[in-house]
């Protein structure tokens, strides 16, 4: 199964974590520079920031895409899974 959500959006998302991917790398050289504590734990929680505002976007296109098919046609299979993976989720 493919993500849900238009080409724009896929475009978006991936640009997104481009930048995700930059900032971890960024991460790296601050402890390999030994940098302060703080500074690179502020790094971190703008990555984890980050990752969370494509993480709900995927889970937003997921439930108006996917979920939304499945309900029409009364399969409960994707429901669960989601639920499942969400009892599971951090």
């Amino acid at each position: 199964m493919a993500l849900c959500g238009d080409e724009s959006e896929h475009a978006k998302i991936k640009a997104r974590m481009k930048r995700i991917e930059g900032q971890v790398r960024g991460i790296s050289a601050m402890v390999d520079s030994n940098r302060e504590c703080m500074e690179v734990l502020r790094q971190i929680s703008a990555v984890m920031g980050a990752l969370h505002v494509v993480w709900s976007q995927i889970l937003g296109d997921h439930l108006k895409g996917c979920i939304a098919q499945a309900l029409t046609k009364k399969d409960d299979k994707l429901v669960d899974q989601l639920v499942e993976y969400l009892k599971k989720a951090r």
